[in-house]
């Protein structure tokens, strides 16, 4: 039979075609008859293996074919297209999406999300768990300050300080001068602690080594019943609050705009605080906002996602609305 099958190929008329049924006959062949290698000639042994293989993949595709696919579940496209439009809306990446979908109602995990997007590179624990530890133990006793530059359109400088609570990352106080001073700074740390927070008064200040926070800050400070504390030198993530909070400003507001005098810095930081304390997921704070934001539930019927403008449309906060 193997000698007809090889001589019935060779002689056809136009070129030797190997046929299906030329295959089936050989992997058929080979699993009923030992010595098959040894009878067959027009093609190789390791061929008629590779025909076998195929037929049995395809012989399990064929079991498997009105089952479920394999793997997890593919994600609800409608969340898929709700993460590719915050992400062309707003820039943001896995965590900021993953906060935003949780306050719409969705129950999808942060880790799935990353997998439309590219991965960011994993922090290393170590570089950061003496301070995580340290922030969870006493957060709500500090308050930390720093200064930002911001440059104007006729290429002066305006000086924005601020002072932010590390408890939920509220901004306590800000404001805007050309001209700081330390009796200035002085000025707008008692503006940003009033007496009315009690029991909440916070006990340590944290600020860097900027020559404006000289004696007389520290005077007033120690008089205010706080703390004071310096960083090290060069060590800005020593004030990871506030330096975070000054790289959340520049990439979300100030890389996108151009401060044309000290009221328009104004105007611009008013709107983005506004947005930072009610509408920004954050996750030094459970990605939730400063001011606690509730998760929205879906209502009953036809909806969809609406994206309310924030910060001039830069960015933008979902809730449900609706259709049309």
């Amino acid at each position: 039979m193997a000698l007809r099958q090889q001589l019935a190929t060779v002689l056809q008329k136009r070129k030797p075609l190997i046929r299906p049924a030329d295959r089936l006959f050989w992997v058929l062949l080979r699993r009923f008859w030992s010595k098959w290698a040894d009878a067959i000639v027009i093609v190789k042994p390791k061929t008629v293996v590779a025909w076998h293989r195929a037929g049995l993949s395809l012989y399990w595709k064929w079991l498997s074919r009105s089952g479920r696919p394999p793997g997890r579940p593919a994600l609800d496209r409608q969340i898929r297209d709700l993460v590719r439009r915050m992400a062309t809306e707003n820039g943001w990446r896995a965590p900021r999406i993953h906060g935003e979908l949780v306050k719409l109602g969705f129950e999808v995990s942060e880790r799935t999300i990353s997998r439309y997007l590219r991965r960011l590179e994993p922090r290393r624990p170590e570089l950061r768990q003496s301070w995580l530890t340290f922030l969870r133990n006493h957060r709500e006793l500090i308050v930390a300050m720093d200064f930002f530059v911001v440059p104007t359109a006729t290429f002066r400088l305006l000086y924005a300080w601020f002072a932010i609570g590390h408890a939920r990352r509220q901004v306590l106080h800000w404001s805007v001068t050309e001209f700081p001073t330390a009796s200035w700074v002085v000025q707008q740390l008692r503006e940003a602690l009033s007496f009315d927070q009690a029991p909440l008064w916070p006990r340590y200040l944290l600020f860097d080594r900027d020559s404006i926070f000289s004696a007389e800050v520290i005077r007033a400070a120690a008089s205010m019943a706080l703390t004071p504390t310096r960083t090290s030198y060069q060590s800005p993530w020593q004030n990871g609050v506030a330096e975070r909070l000054v790289g959340s400003v520049r990439r979300e507001l100030l890389d996108h705009v151009i401060v044309l005098h000290e009221q328009h810095l104004r105007r611009l930081l008013c709107d983005y605080w506004t947005y930072y304390h009610e509408d920004r997921t954050h996750l030094g704070v459970d990605k939730d906002a400063p001011v606690p934001r509730s998760v929205e539930q879906r209502p009953a019927g036809a909806v969809v996602v609406q994206a309310r403008r924030r910060v001039g449309g830069l960015h933008h906060r979902y809730s449900w609305r609706a259709a049309a």
